[in-house]
């Protein structure tokens, strides 16, 4: 660790900048695309004014850090400053030693590619630690003193620059564009976010708690967690049994509760990173390796 901070953390982040900025440079940037946030600032100066992007983005988001260092606090300023000067200097890279490969004749690609590497990069930044800077500082200090929540914030300031490159530069074609890769990057940031433990979640109500619980500690290997419930229509207590289990496990869940209680209440839901043993911890409490 240097100065607090992770090695592996820091290759990851400077990965996801320099997967982010490709995605920019060739796929915004050359097929005309605006983009949210302060990254749709920089294109619209570039288009506009022939501004490099590179610069514009030190250059807007260099003031916002000393503005903002506190309350992001020292480790995730540190890899803020990281991921937002990589951004910059793999931007001056891409231009330089541009691959081009214009799909104007294929929007619907184009956007498919932006969107794709945008989130790709991004989503890695945040996982490991880091963020870009730009609307991520201004959302946290209009949450602070204004108490409007950061989604709402940064909704706004996206829609804003968004609605700006439209009336500025952007044909009505190219905006839908820009739309569905500004909504295909969120997805697979959320993606990215979730990570590679995703898992389901399920709530067993029956009258065979115990045996379904015991069913499923010997044969699948799996934790389950009694809860205390209680029926709102009996008035009776009962046992509430939780268990997580990977993507894959569900089926067989599924058949280990039938088999000892057709009649069994079962509720299934999305369990997003999921921490700990037989997931990110061996039964030894040891990291598992990726």
């Amino acid at each position: 660790m240097i100065f607090g901070l992770k090695i592996k953390n820091c290759l990851f982040i400077l990965l996801g900048a320099a997967i982010f900025a490709f995605g920019l440079v060739h796929f915004n940037m050359q097929n005309n695309l605006a983009e949210g946030g302060f990254t749709g600032i920089t294109l619209l100066l570039y288009f506009l004014f022939g501004l490099d992007p590179a610069i514009t983005n030190l250059a807007l988001n260099i003031p916002l850090f000393f503005i903002g260092w506190k309350l992001l606090g020292r480790q995730t300023f540190l890899y803020t400053v990281i991921g937002t000067v990589a951004v910059s200097v793999f931007l001056s890279i891409f231009q330089r030693y541009m691959i081009h490969m214009p799909l104007r004749h294929d929007m619907t690609l184009a956007a498919l590619f932006a969107g794709v590497f945008i989130g790709v990069g991004l989503g890695i930044i945040f996982r490991y630690g880091g963020t870009t800077g730009g609307v991520d500082i201004i959302a946290r200090l209009v949450h602070k003193y204004k108490g409007i929540s950061m989604g709402k914030t940064m909704f706004a300031f996206d829609a804003t620059v968004i609605t700006l490159s439209l009336l500025l530069y952007l044909s009505y074609r190219e905006a839908m564009y820009t739309l569905v890769a500004v909504f295909i990057a969120a997805r697979v940031i959320d993606f990215m976010q979730e990570g590679g433990y995703a898992a389901k979640g399920a709530t067993i109500i029956s009258e065979k708690s115990e045996e379904i619980a015991n069913r499923i500690l010997t044969e699948m290997e799996r934790g389950v967690t009694v809860l205390k419930g209680r029926g709102s229509y009996t008035k009776r207590d009962r046992d509430v049994l939780y268990c997580v289990v990977a993507k894959n496990e569900l089926p067989r869940l599924k058949s280990v509760i039938m088999s000892v209680d057709p009649h069994a209440f079962v509720a299934v839901t999305d369990v997003h990173d999921v921490l700990g043993e037989g997931f990110t911890l061996d039964e030894q409490k040891r990291p598992l390796e990726p």
